[in-house]
């Protein structure tokens, strides 16, 4: 992608060349795929970032009953709510403003963003879309929601600094809501009022998730926070770097209470690995404005805890670097059952972590099995991956709660084309079982891996595609490339074809116009793949996909 066609805008593009990375911007569309659409529909909230009028950033959520945000069509999107009378954007939302949308479903941890150009702003709010994207669910905590009966709420307290009750909120907190602006930051003190033009704004609203006391509150007009791994695009901190200006939001999820901040961030881009190996980055917050709402919301949350008690019953080496966990009930009760893709989330007590590690695995096996399994990569700096590999046997117990995720196996007889690269295979394997026990449609096996070594499930996949023929079920193919091939790889035995993936080589098997593409990998892999379909006439709607691993 060249600089003319990038989505990035300078600030993000210098973020991502400190971080040492190119991402590509191919799944940042300009309007809302159908999948996105019937998300927000359902949603019982959505957060919002926007400025007020002496340029501050702040966010906020919208509630209503689910089905209150609308998408008339693919680019635009209303919302049936507007900001209370005691938030700073009450006033601050007009015809022309940029706003940033964020939709998430702390249940599932389902999450997409919008950007956009307010059109109005009367008795709700109806957003041109500019850009709409999906996010990795990484570091959401799962909370289950539900309404309360309004009540009068007391009054909001305004501040400049962080009172101890405000500072221990934030300290105990696992979540909470970003909002950044790129362009030139707005004017300074005297000049305060004067806005500058709304064209040189662009908001965003993202999410922060880790360990409670990942926010560090280092005074009452300070904290930090670290920034781990993501999808690489940098939105927050493309924009801090034009425009230092931020505004966070911290939930009180069992009150329903709001605590807006908003203030000057600084980038810490090499910060010392002992605070937390896991960040990458550090973010310091210097506030300066502060404003509580106690019972603002009629929506409540609790954490979900986790249901499930699962015993290893075995471990065992797919590959150089994938290893897979057969866990039954540890009581002999029979488990939850799940769909085809759908992941396990995991909580791992772990040595030396005084909270559980939170991370969720693809379940790669059968749907007949009376057993969960999980396929594993052992990531370098994995912190729960090194932990399962090297310290996790059989007969350890694991906790878990029940498999969850709408990455699943479309209805209908359609045609699938199930397409993977490295440990993406996992719930493409649990597909692929499913489509040839129900015998129903042809399916197409695509993988892409490095090499015999790094190739997991071989003997696995052509056991399934040689019971399919023995069967009366339609046509199962397999088409695995190899990028760098060992000496000992034998063309078309290990693999079919060397080099990358490519949408030419989907396209190639003509799986016809009602086939799905179903893809599981890095988010380049995807990228390149969904934008080459849809450019030789492959519905969007057609193709589904998820992301794994830091980058996702």
């Amino acid at each position: 992608m060249t600089r003319e066609t990038t989505p990035f805008h300078a600030g993000e593009l210098e973020a991502q060349r400190r971080a040492g990375v190119a991402p590509s911007g191919r799944f940042i569309r300009d309007y809302m795929p159908e999948q996105h659409r019937e998300f927000f529909a359902q949603l019982p909230f959505i957060v919002l970032a926007a400025g007020d009028a002496q340029g501050r950033p702040w966010v906020t959520l919208l509630a209503g009953e689910p089905g209150f945000i609308d998408t008339p069509d693919a680019r635009t999107l209303s919302v049936a709510a507007a900001p209370g009378r005691e938030d700073p954007l009450a006033t601050a939302l007009e015809e022309g403003g940029e706003v940033g949308l964020l939709g998430i479903e702390l249940a599932t941890r389902r999450r997409n963003r919008l950007n956009g150009v307010v059109r109005a702003a009367q008795r709700g709010l109806v957003v041109a879309v500019q850009q709409s994207f999906g996010n990795c669910p990484q570091y959401i905590r799962e909370r289950a929601w539900h309404r309360v009966e309004p009540t009068s709420a007391p009054a909001a307290t305004v501040s400049s600094r962080l009172d101890a009750g405000q500072r221990a909120q934030i300290s105990a907190a696992d979540t909470f809501f970003i909002g950044s602006v790129s362009g030139a930051a707005a004017p300074d003190s005297a000049q305060d009022s004067v806005r500058e033009p709304r064209t040189k704004r662009g908001y965003d609203a993202s999410h922060r998730g880790g360990e409670p006391g990942f926010v560090q509150v280092t005074g009452a007009g300070t904290l930090r926070f670290p920034d781990y791994p993501g999808n690489n695009f940098f939105n927050t901190l493309g924009n801090l770097i034009q425009n230092p200006r931020v505004g966070l939001l911290f939930v009180d999820f069992e009150t329903g209470g709001l605590l807006q901040i908003s203030g000057r961030a600084r980038i810490e881009w090499q910060p010392e690995q002992s605070e937390d190996p896991s960040a990458q980055r550090w973010v310091e917050v210097s506030i300066e404005r502060v404003v509580e709402r106690p019972e603002a919301l009629a929506l409540r949350w609790q954490r979900e805890t986790p249901a499930l008690r699962l015993e290893v019953i075995e471990k065992r080496r797919e590959s150089d670097l994938v290893t897979s966990f057969r866990l039954a009930s540890a009581d002999g009760s029979a488990l939850p059952p799940f769909r085809s893709g759908q992941h396990l989330p995991l909580e791992l007590s772990m040595p030396g972590q005084t909270e559980r590690v939170r991370r969720s695995y693809s379940l790669s096996g059968s749907l007949g099995d009376e057993t969960y399994r999980i396929s594993v990569k052992r990531e370098a700096h994995g912190v729960a991956s090194r932990f399962l590999h090297d310290r996790v046997a059989a007969g350890d117990c694991l906790t878990a709660h029940a498999p969850a995720g709408d990455f699943v196996l479309p209805a209908g007889q359609g045609p699938l084309v199930l397409i993977s690269a490295g440990v993406g295979i996992t719930p493409m394997l649990a597909m692929l079982h499913a489509a040839v026990a129900e015998g129903a449609r042809d399916v197409w096996f695509v993988h892409a891996t490095r090499n015999g070594d790094a190739h997991a499930f071989r003997a696995e996949v052509e056991a399934a595609i040689r019971a399919s023929a023995r069967s009366a079920a339609r046509r199962v193919e397999r088409r695995v490339f190899y990028s760098a091939p060992r000496a000992d790889d034998t063309l078309g035995q290990d693999y079919d074809a060397e080099g990358r993936l490519t949408a030419a080589d989907l396209l190639a098997l003509k799986a016809g116009k009602d086939a799905h593409y179903l893809l599981c990998g890095p988010v380049g892999f995807l990228a390149d793949l969904s934008a080459g379909l849809e450019a030789h006439g492959v519905a969007a709607d057609r193709i589904a996909f998820e992301t794994f691993g830091p980058a996702g």
